[in-house]
């Protein structure tokens, strides 16, 4: 399911969208059951004029098996924007009950419109404060805050979950001498040193190419 005919703002490789069109038309073909309200919640996030920034469709479905390897009761996600990702780990994990944390007003009502036409407002949670204890979090906000919330969501964590952390390499930009005062390289580098740090979890980072751009994933796991 490509958002390529949906949101053109972004200009990535084309081999990159290739690749994703290619192992998504047979990894989530257009029969697969939550296909046609997974686009739909994209067309409804574009429509309702909320900015270009949902997770793109393979990243979104490989958090979503995260869940599912895990057998994840409760996850929760930090800048659910439109709630699109959100309602992937619910779609795709129906025993997971979903906490998804928006601050912007106007994001978290499109949020709650979407969860309701996916039919998951019973095991998805649009909210302004936090619950414990989850066995998956991401982390996907304003990125001078990727630390404070890294530090905030460990203790809410359980012992073998997972912690994501969205737009960590920012096209490389987090190496580049010129790019050092940005705010999303400052909170970019920050959680990545910050983590190799935190003796309460082991993390790794994965770079990503797809349909959207040159970026990645930090991913902790609490020990």
């Amino acid at each position: 399911m490509s958002t390529e005919n949906i949101f053109v703002t972004h200009k990535p490789d084309p081999q990159w969208i290739a690749v994703d069109g290619f192992t998504l038309s047979h990894l989530h073909p257009a029969s697969q059951p939550h296909h046609k309200l997974l686009n739909d919640v994209l067309v409804n996030i574009r429509d309702q004029g909320l900015p270009d920034i949902s997770t793109y469709p393979v990243l979104t479905k490989f958090l979503a098996l995260q869940c599912r390897i895990g057998k994840v009761k409760h996850a929760l996600e930090i800048g659910t924007l439109g709630g699109y990702t959100a309602i992937w780990i619910a779609t795709q994990n129906p025993t997971t009950h979903v906490t998804a944390i928006e601050i912007n007003p106007r994001h978290a009502e499109v949020a709650r419109q979407n969860v309701k036409m996916a039919g998951v407002s019973d095991r998805e949670e649009v909210t302004a404060g936090k619950r414990p204890k989850f066995g998956f979090v991401y982390i996907d906000a304003d990125k001078m805050n990727n630390w404070a919330y890294f530090q905030a969501t460990v203790p809410m964590t359980l012992p073998g979950g997972c912690i994501f952390v969205d737009n960590i390499v920012r096209k490389g930009n987090i190496m580049r001498e010129e790019y050092q005062e940005d705010d999303g390289v400052i909170g970019a580098r920050t959680v990545i040193e910050g983590a190799g740090q935190d003796e309460r979890v082991d993390a790794v980072v994965l770079q990503t190419f797809s349909e959207k751009s040159y970026d990645g994933v930090l991913m902790a796991v609490v020990k």
